[in-house]
């Protein structure tokens, strides 16, 4: 997980919003087993793509603004931002590694 950092209320405009290349965002909660699941795909994902995506974890339960502020209804939910925006959307766990290579394909 060396290139997947904790992201806060307190610094997701910063590390995100403001990010120079686009973000994939782990919206995920410790009791989450989806979570979870998906957490080494995220980390492979972040090995991959080293330097041309940042890919950052927002605890929802420590977090709650931000997860509020993206309608996050339910976990895992993977966002993309780009230029401080939403650019792609994921609300599941499913399909593994290549479904996240196939959400941020097109942004990086």
């Amino acid at each position: 997980m060396a290139n997947v950092a904790d992201v806060t209320d307190a610094n997701f405009k910063t590390e995100v919003l403001d990010s120079s290349v686009p973000v994939l965002v782990d919206f995920w909660a410790t009791w989450c087993a989806p979570c979870k699941a998906i957490s080494p795909h995220v980390d492979s994902l972040a090995e991959e793509t080293s330097g041309k995506l940042k890919v950052v974890k927002v605890d929802v339960q420590a977090n709650m603004k931000t997860a509020m502020q993206f309608k996050v209804t339910s976990i895992p939910a993977l966002m993309v931002f780009k230029n401080g925006q939403v650019v792609a959307r994921k609300n599941d766990a499913s399909g593994g590694i290549h479904a996240l290579r196939t959400l941020v394909k097109s942004h990086i």
